[in-house]
Parts: C-alpha cells; sequence; structure tokens
C-alpha cells in the first residue's frame, strides 16, 4: 500500500474508479508510469512539479511490475490553475515571451528544441527538424491551426525518451494556444479541432505515454511550472518570480523542460510583426527593458492583435 502526499485529478478520478488499484507500466529512474484502468497515471517523489496526471509519494517508489494499492489518503487533488484571461494577456504573454528569451542566459544552457531560443541549431537529431519546429512557430503567427497541426504531426515521435522532443514541443506550442484562445486571441474551435488531429496523428508516432502527456498540454493542462510561467508572464510579474517559473520548467526532464519552453515561447509569441516598444522596469519589477534582443528569428516583436 502506497499513501500519496499529493495528487493531480485526473489520477483522483482514475483511482476512483479502480478502487485505488493500478498496474505498473515503466519504472524509471526518478518516477513509476501506471495503469489505473484505462487511464496512464504515474507516481513520483514528494516534492516532484505536480501535474494532473502525478501521484506522489513520501515513501520508495515500486522496483518491479505488478498491481499495487494506493492510498489516496487526505491527499486533496490538484487541479491546474485557471488560465490567464483578459483583454491584455495575449499582449503581456507575447511581450514577456520576447524577455524571457532576452534573460536566456539566466536560466540555464538550452537543451532539446530550446537551442532555438538562443538562435542556434540543436544537436543530432533535432537538427534535421529545425526547420520543421520553425514552421510550427510560423503557423501559431499566421493563427493557421491546419497547417500548426500539419508540421505538428510531423516532429511528433522525434528524439529519444519516453516523451520525444519533438511532442515536448508541441505540446507546448498548442498548450500556448490553448491559453490565447481562452484569451480571445485566437478562434479556439478551429485550434481546439487542430489538436484532436494532432492527437489522432501521434496515434502510432509516439510511445502511448507520451501521447496521454501531449493530449494534456493540446487540452491546455500541463505541469504546474508551466502554468505557473503562463500566469506570471501574463502578470507581468516580478523578474525574480517569472524566472524562477522558467527554471522550473526546465528542470523537467532530460530536456523535457527546455522543449516545452521553445514550443510554448513559439506558440505564445509567433502571432505577428512590427516593432515593440517595452520600458525598463525599476528594480525588482518586471522582466522587461531595452536591452539588445538576439533570439531566434522566428520570433517576432509585436503583440498580438485581439479578436
Amino acid at each position: 500500500m502506497i499513501l500519496l502526499t499529493a495528487l493531480g485529478r485526473k489520477a483522483a478520478l482514475a483511482l476512483g474508479r479502480t478502487q485505488g488499484v493500478a498496474r505498473v507500466l515503466a519504472v524509471l529512474s526518478e518516477s513509476v508510469y501506471l495503469t489505473a484502468g484505462d487511464e496512464i497515471v504515474w507516481l513520483g517523489h514528494a516534492g516532484t512539479p505536480m501535474h494532473p496526471r502525478a501521484m506522489l509519494a513520501a515513501a520508495p517508489l515500486p522496483a518491479a511490475g505488478g498491481a499495487i494499492e494506493i492510498d489516496r489518503g487526505a491527499a486533496r487533488p490538484w487541479t491546474p490553475p485557471a488560465g490567464p484571461c483578459g483583454a491584455g494577456t495575449a499582449r503581456a504573454l507575447t511581450a514577456g515571451c520576447r524577455d524571457l528569451v532576452a534573460a536566456l542566459a539566466e536560466i540555464g544552457r538550452p537543451d532539446g528544441f530550446g537551442a532555438l531560443l538562443a538562435g542556434i541549431a540543436p544537436a543530432f537529431p533535432l537538427d534535421r527538424a529545425s526547420s520543421r519546429a520553425r514552421e510550427l512557430a510560423s503557423a501559431c503567427g499566421a493563427d493557421d491551426p491546419a497547417a500548426a497541426a500539419a508540421v505538428a504531426t510531423e516532429l511528433l515521435g522525434l528524439g529519444p525518451g519516453l516523451t520525444p522532443s519533438g511532442d515536448d514541443y508541441v505540446g507546448g506550442a498548442f498548450f500556448a494556444r490553448a491559453l490565447l484562445a481562452r484569451a480571445g486571441a485566437c478562434d479556439g474551435l478551429a485550434w481546439r479541432a487542430a489538436a484532436a488531429l494532432v492527437l489522432h496523428g501521434a496515434r502510432g508516432r509516439t510511445h502511448p505515454i507520451s501521447i496521454a502527456l501531449l493530449g494534456d498540454m493540446l487540452d491546455g493542462q500541463a505541469h504546474a511550472p508551466l502554468h505557473d510561467l503562463a500566469r506570471a508572464l501574463a502578470a507581468g510579474a516580478p523578474r525574480d518570480v517569472a524566472l524562477g517559473a522558467a527554471r522550473r520548467v526546465v528542470g523537467i526532464g532530460h530536456s523535457s523542460g527546455w522543449d516545452m519552453l521553445a514550443g510554448f515561447v513559439a506558440g505564445v509569441a509567433g502571432t505577428s510583426s512590427g516593432p515593440i516598444e517595452v520600458e525598463t522596469p525599476p528594480r525588482g519589477g518586471t522582466l522587461r527593458n531595452r536591452e539588445g534582443f538576439s533570439g531566434p528569428t522566428w520570433l517576432p516583436a509585436a503583440p498580438p492583435t485581439i479578436r
């Protein structure tokens, strides 16, 4: 019996249907993936960033397969916070992403598709897909969900690991579009239809575990640090808050966090072109500044127009 200290809402619902019984699907060094009925969930150590499918425990994780019993105890199901929404959300997110890339050196050394944020080609084999990654950003910039779905599908399954870089990059981009749709900055119905096409295309291209996590991001649900980052940028939060959230994002997995961050920036900031005026804040203020910007060529200068 494993006593949980925290769990996500999707995991809670799945365990409720199975009376707390789950079967081990894959054992990793820091987590264990399980199936609870027809849902994939995962078990991690207490203190790990939350996710709708996460279950966290203080006890040692199981090291072998089979069925296990999970005690939800008094753990209150975690639900991702409501995304930023308002007339100025798209503008704030776009300006915030530009500022974030300008401060990239303070976040860490980019990995995976995160290299694109520094304006350089990612390492093999992702280097061969750099043009496709930029095409996805351009499709987001053109507010073209059909084009985005087509190129996103080609990126799925690209890269090593349980959640390949292509999946995480695509997930980050569509997570961003879901936020913008809620803010009224793009056609929510069209982007949801595009997300459905991407999820359908994922079958046969990537691992079932990655498909489950990708589906969550397509629906606007992700690891807690990515939600925290979106809220911080949308609110024009102080510099240390935004950078702290970004560091927690890139700390996810081997390169997953960097892939998600690059996709998120592509999905948010790939929206329009033209000059933007940003101001130098007082000490301890927001991330915005007038310093030179030398980020990716697909990152535009201006925020989108609210439609």
